[in-house]
């Protein structure tokens, strides 16, 4: 009998291979001998998954976005949130990939951002995923202004491309050594806080400093709590 081939499973396999020499080398230095070699498949195996070295950058970029968006979720579900502005708090530490464990994601992510310069289909797939987190950016955006009875206070649309803008940038600078990732955890912190204080009404704002390296709270999540005023 026909041994059954797990093909969603292993073209994450083969996306994982990739990853882990774009880490390395850099896009440019992924070809599709390493990848079959690193994955410990065979070359057929590869071109059977993905027709083009193309096709398999773009199925490894969306692998690494489902990976991000998988441990956002997985935040959310550990630390229930108690606030839309609480959840934007989880989400935006996620995608910024400050953490030291995440420091390789972040150097892969960066080389995909680099290669989509010239890559019309992974600048496609790029500008879906930041469409997606705009989306949710400026829900919980909007939601957050609600709960502290400051809607319409703010643009939640011209908010989220400012963060999402924001998260980005920290993670190139903490990548090159430009920032320490408690500064950008400070950074983030206090982008948060001014955002919700434009946004609050009668509510007040407690703003506590960040402390230690994982940032202002134990998992380096920049907190956001109101009281009623």
């Amino acid at each position: 009998m026909p041994r059954q081939v797990d093909h969603v499973g292993r073209r994450r396999l083969i996306a994982d291979a990739v990853c882990h020499l774009a880490d390395e080398r850099g896009l440019e230095g992924v070809t599709l001998r390493d990848v079959a070699a690193r994955a410990q498949v065979s070359m057929g195996a590869v071109q059977r998954c993905f027709r083009t070295k193309e096709e398999m950058l773009v199925f490894a970029l969306g692998h690494i976005g489902e990976q991000i968006m998988e441990r956002v979720q997985a935040r959310l579900v550990r630390s229930p949130a108690q606030s839309a502005g609480t959840a934007l708090g989880h989400a935006v530490t996620e995608i910024s990939l400050l953490r030291e464990e995440h420091r390789a994601e972040a150097r892969v992510w960066l080389a995909f951002v680099a290669q989509a310069a010239v890559s019309e289909v992974l600048a496609r797939t790029l500008k879906a995923n930041y469409a997606t987190l705009q989306e949710a950016f400026t829900r919980l955006i909007a939601e957050a202004g609600e709960d502290a009875d400051g809607a319409g206070r703010l643009d939640a649309r011209r908010e989220a491309r400012t963060l999402l803008a924001l998260a980005d940038g920290l993670t190139t600078h903490v990548l090159i050594g430009h920032l320490t990732p408690q500064e950008a955890y400070d950074v983030l912190h206090a982008h948060l806080a001014d955002l919700w204080e434009r946004s609050r009404s009668s509510n007040s704002y407690e703003n506590p400093r960040p402390a230690g390296p994982a940032g202002p709270a134990s998992d380096g999540t920049p907190a956001i709590r109101r009281t009623r005023g």
